[in-house]
């Protein structure tokens, strides 16, 4: 069965200004949102999957990727749904009848950046947690099933020229541009901090809106090996789907 509704999907990496943007779909009001529920599961559910799982790991009773898929797929049926979620949770349910159920899109960001970010939060950090190879397989999948490619969105791009990629990205997706979604006040972000009680959206609380931003880059000359061969090992997934974004 699909959902009468599709689900809305940004298919993100990590640490690649994913939540800010979720945040702006917030702000809409039309459309119900879901923060990460599927890696809320991978790395705290009732058994996680996540590569650094310890025995003291949080473990949330009852939370299942069926119980979220679950809740989500109920809320379809009445309700607009958008998630903000990471590929690689899920593999296990790419069949073409669970693909279905959404309208997908794509953010991506240069491994520099993510790899480096990631690297200043969780030093042990497992290149499994990075998802750009499964990020990739999905955007392949799907340009294979529906014989062209989903919508992809840099966040570069989103913070050089916030007004101008999001409005894109809404024409992609089929959903109206609502540039007043682009501003809000400074303040809490409960809704997006069930990791560690949002110890890596420090930046969203002091912000107030997607604004543009110039652009800079990563010097990796300094960095740790690790994290230059982690940055090499993604960049080829990244490319591959940078030649396919929205450019305006």
């Amino acid at each position: 069965m699909v959902v009468a509704n599709p689900i809305l999907a940004l298919w993100a990496v990590p640490r690649s200004t994913s939540t800010a943007f979720e945040w702006m779909m917030r702000q809409r009001g039309d459309l119900t949102c879901f923060h990460e529920p599927f890696g809320e599961v991978w790395y705290q559910g009732e058994n996680p999957d996540w590569p650094r799982l310890q025995p003291d790991s949080v473990r949330t009773p009852g939370l299942t990727y069926d119980k979220v898929w679950t809740d989500l797929a109920a809320t379809a049926e009445t309700q607009r749904v958008f998630i903000k979620d990471f590929p690689h949770y899920i593999t296990s349910f790419w069949t073409d009848e669970f693909l279905a159920n959404f309208t997908h899109s794509f953010l991506i960001r240069h491994p520099a950046k993510t790899v480096t970010s990631m690297f200043k939060h969780w030093p042990d950090f497992h290149v499994a947690e990075t998802a750009f190879a499964e990020q990739r397989e999905l955007f392949d999948r799907l340009t294979d099933l529906h014989g062209k490619p989903p919508p992809v969105i840099d966040s570069e791009d989103v913070l050089a020229n916030p007004h101008s990629v999001v409005a894109a990205w809404c024409d992609a997706v089929g959903i109206a541009f609502l540039p007043e979604a682009l501003s809000w006040e400074p303040g809490a972000r409960d809704e997006v901090s069930w990791w560690d009680g949002g110890s890596f959206h420090e930046n969203l609380r002091n912000s107030d809106g997607l604004k543009p931003q110039p652009k800079t880059s990563v010097d990796l000359d300094d960095a740790p090996a690790r994290v230059k061969d982690v940055v090499a090992e993604l960049l080829p997934h990244y490319e591959h789907l940078h030649a396919n974004r929205i450019a305006v």
